[in-house]
């Protein structure tokens, strides 16, 4: 009896044909400032289409006449909340719109919360599970079948070195960290075979405005852990991404805190952290 979707190589010209004329593209959540920005530029500079998503068109609109200016690459602006259930199908509808298909999805977009837990009120607490958490999980789960099915593209999901230590005095942040790494880890083991690149980058501080939106540009951390610059952490995380690793520690500090925070005890790492991370009295 014939397979009930016919066999792989069927399905991947299928899957082949239903994008034919149009154009692969690399689409960052987030990516109208900061890391996302710079990643942006960085795979344009490469050659590849991008298309970057944000809420604030104006923003959104500079960042993408930014991308161009300084790669001659052409890049999508995408307004769109990734919390909406729609978020997927609109993104597809703007891709298609430009002639385009997603190739690679970069989950960059999230947001911190500074300050002890029981500070914070629900909606921000929501928020943050809804940027940093569900709308990675959602994006993910649409995307990789048509991926698979083609058998190439990526995901790469951006994370932090927060990843491997819960983080007093940002606790809800790093916890959702935690689970981005997780998550990418098995999905990575999940699609092993499939021509699917998927990777999570976990980079330490990097010198953007992250830290000052969620109140935290005054914690020891900013001024004791060197910071670390966008572009030359992109461009670190494009390398590594195109040489199929899975986690990506970029720069040369990141992969000597990993295996700090890794194999160190919790009871030595976890007070060191919050006392990093504790915000100064006024």
């Amino acid at each position: 009896m014939p397979a009930r979707h016919g066999s792989p190589d069927a399905q991947t010209r299928a899957a082949s044909e239903a994008v034919a004329g149009l154009t692969p593209a690399v689409v960052i959540s987030g990516g109208s400032r900061g890391l996302g920005l710079a990643l942006a530029k960085v795979f344009a500079a490469r050659g590849s289409r991008v298309a970057i998503i944000a809420r604030d068109q104006v923003s959104l609109i500079a960042a993408a006449d930014e991308i161009e200016a300084a790669t001659g690459v052409k890049a999508t602006p995408i307004v769109c909340d990734i919390t909406s259930a729609s978020a997927f199908s609109t993104i597809v509808a703007h891709l298609q719109a430009d002639r385009l298909y997603l190739d690679v999805l970069v989950n960059n977009a999230g947001i911190g919360l500074a300050g002890p837990f029981v500070s914070h009120g629900d909606h921000d607490i929501d928020r943050l599970i809804a940027i940093n958490i569900a709308s990675v999980t959602r994006l993910t789960r649409r995307a990789l079948p048509d991926l698979i099915a083609r058998r190439r593209g990526g995901i790469l999901n951006i994370g932090s070195l927060g990843a491997y230590v819960p983080g007093a005095h940002q606790a809800a942040y790093y916890a959702s960290k935690a689970y981005v790494l997780s998550l990418t880890e098995a999905l990575a083991a999940e699609c092993s075979g499939t021509g699917v690149k998927i990777a999570v980058a976990l980079p330490g501080s990097i010198d953007t405005t992250f830290h000052a939106a969620m109140g935290a540009d005054r914690s020891l951390y900013r001024t004791l852990i060197p910071q670390m610059q966008a572009d030359r952490v992109a461009r670190s995380i494009y390398w590594q991404f195109t040489l199929r690793k899975r986690v990506i520690l970029p720069g040369i500090a990141a992969p000597c805190l990993a295996l700090a925070l890794k194999y160190l005890p919790h009871p030595i790492t976890v007070p060191l952290v919050a006392w990093l991370l504790k915000k100064p009295e006024l």
